[in-house]
């Protein structure tokens, strides 16, 4: 099993930098709900189709609690790209009080 580059919250820069981008691979309804402002949304079932899409130089890769993004950062570690787990995921940046916007009028919230 290959080692998944992973980092919790606190070993995030706030604000982020310019240079480190932030990749959501949550599915719609929970990106509606509350992402990191500034994020490239693409579903963890959309990455292979949508790897162009995928940000250029260091990614912070986010779901929920990590599962997913640790999936996420499996793959995209394989194609060569410099990306790294979110540790605790958007539950765990919710929790730190770190800024989200939502898409959907209300609140930004994690579900």
């Amino acid at each position: 099993m290959t080692q998944i580059p992973t980092v919790a919250v606190a070993g995030v820069p706030d604000p982020l930098p310019e240079a480190l981008a932030v990749l959501d691979v949550r599915e719609p309804a929970e990106w509606h709900a509350g992402h990191i402002d500034g994020a490239v949304h693409i579903p963890l079932g959309e990455l292979g189709e949508r790897l162009a899409e995928v940000p250029e130089g260091q990614t912070v890769v986010v779901c929920k609690v990590g599962g997913r993004s640790g999936q996420a950062v499996g793959w995209l570690a394989q194609q060569g790209l410099d990306v790294v787990n979110l540790d605790g995921g958007m539950l765990d940046w919710q929790a730190a009080g770190r800024p989200m916007v939502s898409e959907n009028g209300q609140p930004p919230q994690v579900l």
